[in-house]
């Protein structure tokens, strides 16, 4: 099972980005599926997340109106789009998925993470 996340990038403040995390070895149908972020010196904390089947989503308060998590069943692939991107938006994002919902447990499958970089 793989969950590949492309898109990180470097960007001004204010600017926007896509994540894109394509999964791929098993079905996620029913599952929760999202993106967490690590900054320097902090801890991981959660973003984001969507669930496959119903497209019900969740945010962390401090993305909440300027990120939005969708997903394409068709490509198979979960979008995060950031805009209004502010330097503590620096991070390294990672896409995670559970079957149970993303911020009450650790997720059991991660992808590798992708940079994402604001410059002020």
């Amino acid at each position: 099972v793989q969950l590949q996340a492309f898109g990180g990038g470097l960007v001004q403040a204010g600017g926007s980005l896509r994540l894109s995390c394509a999964p791929s070895g098993r079905s996620f149908t029913g599952y929760f599926m999202g993106w967490f972020r690590q900054a320097p010196g902090k801890e991981r904390e959660f973003v984001a997340a969507i669930n496959w089947s119903t497209g019900t989503t969740s945010y962390t308060s401090s993305v909440e109106g300027r990120f939005t998590i969708s997903r394409d069943n068709a490509k198979n692939t979960v979008y995060l789009q950031m805009n209004s991107l502010k330097p503590e938006d620096t991070a390294v994002y990672y896409c995670a998925a559970d079957v149970k919902l993303l911020t009450t447990v650790e997720p059991y499958y991660w992808g590798k993470g992708t940079q994402v970089t604001v410059s002020s």
